[in-house]
């Protein structure tokens, strides 16, 4: 693919900044809730977001049978505001079911899919390329690679990232290993952890793939219209970013909903609720912040 058309290719994959990775709500008795997943979908397109990422780590797609992941996105696009961006998680560690569910998410009509480094497997090199080669030939729709070592065990280079840049389709990249952020020719930059987003922005990067913006979502839609108040913004919100760090995503910011009125349920094994110490965190950053008044 040339230079040129690739440019312009790169320009037409438009999600927006702020997208946030999605919960996903459970009943009691663990089944999917679907009306708490679209309240929280138009939650989210009413307080800064501009796209979700549906079943992804944060929707703890790890526990989720095919039929359930590929129902929550099918919904999401259904019921999703005008305008507002579906991308569906379809990584596996298994190249045939990352196809497979790539295949499955362009059908139902999502915007973009997000496909993360084939994890406990752990590829080599060329094996990452090959991966990703498959996946990047299931669908026309943009991919955005997703790198995040401490989950997987990969690392993948920015330049690893360029050459998958070269892929059809390979469109964006969301950066979890901040030793790794800068631009990547070819991709468009998103921030993978919430702390990220500010020097993502700084930089040039598209945006974000975001926790914290169920809870913050207008200001951190703020961080991306208002570039001089960014600073002052990051450090106001640092300590819902800690919070929300305080055990495995995503205890904390299934709490903190739980907490606000939300109710998006507990978890599936091995994800576990927040401790007392853990849930005493999570409350005072909510009061702190004002959060706990305004949802009362």
């Amino acid at each position: 693919m040339g230079g040129s058309r690739r440019a312009r290719m790169i320009l037409h994959m438009d999600l927006g900044a702020i997208l946030t990775a999605i919960v996903t709500p459970f009943h009691d008795d663990g089944r999917v809730n679907e009306e708490a997943f679209v309240r929280m979908l138009h939650h989210l397109a009413e307080n800064g977001s501009d796209g979700a990422v549906v079943a992804g780590t944060t929707g703890e797609a790890p526990t989720l049978a095919d039929d359930e992941h590929l129902a929550l996105i099918g919904l999401a696009v259904r019921e999703a505001p005008a305008g507002f961006s579906i991308v569906g998680g379809t990584g596996s560690n298994d190249t045939r079911h990352a196809v497979h569910l790539t295949e499955k998410a362009a059908e139902l009509g999502v915007d973009a899919v997000l496909s993360v480094t084939p994890y406990y497997n752990r590829p080599n090199r060329r094996g990452i390329v090959a991966h990703f080669s498959e996946v990047s030939r299931a669908c026309d729709k943009p991919i955005i690679l997703y790198n995040i070592p401490s989950r997987t065990g990969t690392d993948m280079p920015n330049d690893l990232l360029a050459e998958l840049a070269q892929l059809p389709n390979v469109e964006g990249v969301k950066q979890s290993n901040a030793a790794n952020l800068a631009p990547v020719d070819g991709l468009q930059l998103y921030a993978g952890d919430d702390e990220l987003l500010r020097d993502t922005l700084d930089m040039g990067g598209a945006g974000g793939i975001l926790v914290a913006s169920h809870i913050v979502g207008a200001q951190m839609r703020a961080m991306v219209d208002e570039p001089e108040r960014r600073d002052t913004i990051h450090d106001e919100l640092s300590d819902v970013f800690a919070a929300l760090s305080v055990t495995t995503n995503p205890i904390p910011i299934k709490t903190a909903l739980n907490l606000l009125g939300f109710s998006v349920g507990g978890f599936r094994l091995p994800i576990v609720d927040a401790d007392e110490s853990e849930t005493d965190t999570i409350r005072a950053m909510l009061e702190r912040h004002q959060l706990l008044t305004a949802a009362s």
